[in-house]
């Protein structure tokens, strides 16, 4: 049996990392904000266990790990531990008949009554399930709390995703990313202590179902949401499928109240919509490749999918009300110091070396509007992916101009490139100062643990393989409106800005960083 990496995990910057691929930039990132890191140069190989190299700017410790024990489990179900479902019996880990593991996935600080919690929905195993890490708690086994995991009815409700606070509605939006039926919004109550009102997500039809994935609140209270249905196998890749949704709802202290789903259409050139029919009928349209070039810029508007609260079919409403689909769009941000009216969002493309359509490898885009309630606005690419920077999934800001893209590049691609995944800076100021595209640093090039190294070597197929970058997310734990993720300019230099990401698949360890950005280079 492999032994586990836990402790040893810690990264250590001063290991060398192994030249894989092209090296990005290799000064630092410097963006207006302060904000500036040190490159870590290449992208760690697949092979055999790695270790986590993170930037000389900083460092990181874990804060909860598969195999922690819930303080409150539920037994009969199988949720005892972080990071595995035990129904099917079986060892935690490195077994042929291991537990499952549920892969906890995007991360939500939040700071209530002066207590410091981090939340997590679960996106694998036979249900789903939101977990809360208590930071204060120094005692590993005392950590780690089961918030929900069945909904209003006491039934068991989707693996979950995406995640956001919803502080107008008081509760935890979650996503389930599946298609219709399945696929959706829940919602999970808070009371003032953080604690769950009932431990029940309800499930908030008038915001569609669909393969959501990505979901953030603007300062209206209406909620963007982010699509990640792959398209249908086409030659040489795959077909757009997948939409950028926004819920107006009409009472936003109450999300069953029903409201409008728009999605997002981009017109061409000479000012017709993009069609999912042109989109899915030739994967080739001129169009991709045009989306996908520096310096273009398309505009848009919203169509309206559905009012009431009734559910609709999302991706299948979105089509029909002329909206454009992209290749898997997955998650978004609102950028600091724009008053809502930048939204950024990250493009996963085909996750493989042999597509040959345009868009393949995805990349970062900006949807830019007067408001955030404006029924019209452009879009344009921020950076373009390659088969070195691909598979982009989570995103969040550090600074102003500080963009953290994290990769999510999937087994086969890992193979077909030797390179596990990485997280990047993107230096927005850079590209804005100079006219010209921003600089993209590497701050972590991500291993591979042990237990991930035999899922991936042949473990059960239930489980995932190599280790995936999820989960990243600055903030202060503001759970007020104000505290909305770009309602404010972060500030990492400060302790009440906080930083983290899940190290997903194999231990599924999360990690906290605290950066010091003065290390390994001069300022």
């Amino acid at each position: 049996m492999l032994q586990s990496p836990l402790a040893k995990a810690t990264t250590c910057a001063a290991l060398a990392a192994v030249a894989v691929g092209a090296a990005l930039v290799s000064s630092p990132a410097q963006a207006d904000s302060g904000f500036s890191v040190a490159p870590v140069p290449y992208a760690n190989p697949r092979v055999g266990v790695e270790n986590n190299v993170l930037t000389p700017s900083a460092r990181q410790v874990p804060v909860a790990w598969g195999a922690l024990p819930l303080t409150n489990p539920d037994a009969a179900n199988g949720v005892t531990h972080y990071g595995y479902n035990t129904t099917l019996g079986g060892p935690l880990t490195q077994a042929a008949t291991e537990a499952n593991k549920t892969e906890p996935d995007k991360n939500v600080y939040l700071v209530f009554g002066g207590h410091h919690y981090l939340y997590q929905g679960h996106e694998a195993g036979p249900r789903g399930y939101v977990t809360r890490i208590d930071l204060d708690q120094t005692d590993p086994t005392k950590r780690v709390t089961l918030v929900s995991d069945v909904d209003s009815t006491g039934a068991v409700f989707p693996t979950i995703d995406g995640m956001t606070w919803d502080p107008f509605s008081h509760q935890l939006l979650l996503t389930a990313e599946s298609g219709a039926p399945n696929g959706g919004v829940f919602g999970v109550s808070l009371d003032g202590q953080g604690d769950a009102v009932d431990g029940k997500a309800t499930r908030l039809t008038a915001l569609g179902s669909g393969g959501y994935e990505g979901i953030q609140n603007d300062g209206d209270g209406n909620v963007w949401l982010v699509e990640d249905i792959g398209g249908a196998a086409a030659a040489g890749g795959k077909a757009p499928n997948s939409y950028v949704y926004r819920f107006r709802p009409a009472d936003r202290t109450d999300l069953t109240a029903g409201g409008t789903l728009q999605a997002l259409q981009i017109q061409r050139a000479d000012g017709t919509p993009v069609l999912a029919s042109q989109l899915q009928a030739d994967p080739s349209d001129a169009f991709i490749a045009s989306l996908h070039t520096q310096g273009t810029s398309f505009r848009t508007r919203w169509v309206d999918v559905s009012t009431g609260t009734s559910s609709v079919a999302a991706t299948a409403g979105a089509a029909a009300a002329g909206a454009t689909p992209l290749k898997r769009p997955e998650n978004g941000v609102f950028r600091p110091g724009t008053d809502f009216r930048e939204f950024y969002f990250t493009e996963t493309g085909d996750t493989s070396t042999s597509s040959t359509l345009p868009g393949a490898y995805g990349g970062v885009f900006r949807i830019a509007q007067k408001s955030a309630g404006a029924e019209t606005g452009t879009i344009s690419l921020v950076t373009g992916g390659d088969q070195e920077h691909t598979g982009f999934d989570n995103i969040t800001f550090a600074a102003r101009d500080s963009l953290l893209v994290v990769e999510d590049a999937g087994d086969g691609l890992h193979q077909q490139r030797n390179a596990l995944d990485s997280g990047y800076v993107i230096d927005l100021g850079r590209g804005e100062r100079r006219g010209a595209a921003p600089s993209v640093v590497r701050f972590l090039a991500e291993g591979r643990d042990a237990s991930a190294t035999f899922d991936a070597a042949g473990g059960p197929k239930y489980n995932d393989g190599d280790n995936e970058i999820t989960g990243i997310h600055v903030s202060d734990g503001d759970p007020t409106p104000a505290g909305i993720l770009g309602a404010k300019l972060p500030n990492v230099r400060s302790q009440a800005w906080r930083t983290f990401w899940t190290q997903q698949h194999g231990d599924n360890v999360t990690w906290e960083i605290t950066w010091d950005l003065r290390a390994g280079h001069d300022d």
